[in-house]
C-alpha cells in the first residue's frame, strides 16, 4: 500500500470512530509496525483499537436479535442500537454470539484490503506487555505485538501532531529485533522473534482481526 493511502486510510478509519456508531464503545485507536516507521511503500497496515466492554446496553433484545439474525449476545455484547443501525456489519464467533471484534472489523474495513485490526479492552502498551510474556512462555513468537506504535485518537480527541508526524514520516523507531530488546528479551531470542513475526505477517492477506481480552 502506498504510504499516502494508508494515511488517509486510517484518517478514514478514525472519523469513522468519532462520527458512526460503533458495536462497543471505543477509546483509542493506534497504528503500528510499518507506517509507524516511515516507509513506503508499506506491505500492510497495522491498526490496534482499545474497547470497552459494554455494559447494561439491551438485553431484553437478545433473543429478538438471535431470532431475526441468527446471533446470540446482541444488546449484551454489542449494542443493540449499532445492530438496528448496520445489520450488515453483525459477525458472530463459532459459538454464534456476537464477537465485538469481528463486527468492529467489518464497520471499518473492506474484506480485500491489505489491513490487520487489534481489538483489545487494554491499551496498546499494556497489551504489547501481556502478549510478549505469553508468546515467550508458549514459544509462539508470531503471536507478539509489534510494540513500535503512535497514539492517533484517545477518547474522543485527534492528535493533530501525532497525524502530521505520521503523515512526514517523523517518528523515529528501533529495528523490531531491537524494540523486543528493549522489553527484556535478549539479543538471539528478540532476532529469533522477530523473525517468526514478520513470517506471519507476510502470510497474511486481504483484511484480518484478532481480539484479545486481558
Amino acid at each position: 500500500m502506498d504510504r499516502d493511502a494508508a494515511v488517509a486510510r486510517v484518517e478514514e478509519i478514525v472519523a469513522t470512530v468519532e462520527d458512526e456508531e460503533m458495536p462497543v464503545p471505543v477509546r483509542e485507536v493506534w497504528v503500528f509496525g510499518d507506517i509507524a516507521l516511515g516507509l513506503d511503500p508499506i506491505d500492510r497496515l497495522d491498526v490496534y483499537v482499545t474497547k470497552d466492554l459494554l455494559f447494561k446496553d439491551s438485553p431484553e433484545r437478545e433473543e429478538e436479535f438471535e431470532k431475526s439474525h441468527g446471533v446470540k449476545g446482541v444488546g449484551k455484547t454489542v449494542s443493540a442500537a449499532w445492530a438496528d443501525a448496520h445489520p450488515e456489519y453483525l459477525r458472530a464467533n463459532a459459538s454464534g454470539h456476537a464477537a465485538p471484534e469481528k463486527c468492529l472489523a467489518a464497520h471499518l474495513l473492506e474484506d480485500g484490503e491489505p489491513v490487520h485490526l487489534e481489538v483489545c479492552n487494554t491499551g496498546f502498551e499494556n497489551n504489547v506487555t501481556q502478549r510478549l510474556q505469553g508468546a515467550k512462555a508458549r514459544g509462539a513468537y508470531e503471536q507478539i505485538l509489534d510494540p513500535r506504535g503512535v497514539c492517533l485518537w484517545v477518547d474522543g480527541q485527534r492528535s493533530e501532531e501525532a497525524f502530521a508526524k505520521l503523515r512526514a514520516g517523523e517518528f523515529v523507531m528501533p529495528t523490531l529485533p531491537g524494540a523486543l530488546e528493549m522489553l527484556g528479551l535478549e539479543e538471539a531470542e528478540a532476532e529469533e522473534a522477530a523473525d517468526a513475526l514478520r513470517a506471519y505477517r507476510a502470510g497474511q492477506e486481504g483484511a484480518t482481526v484478532r481480539g484479545d481480552v486481558v
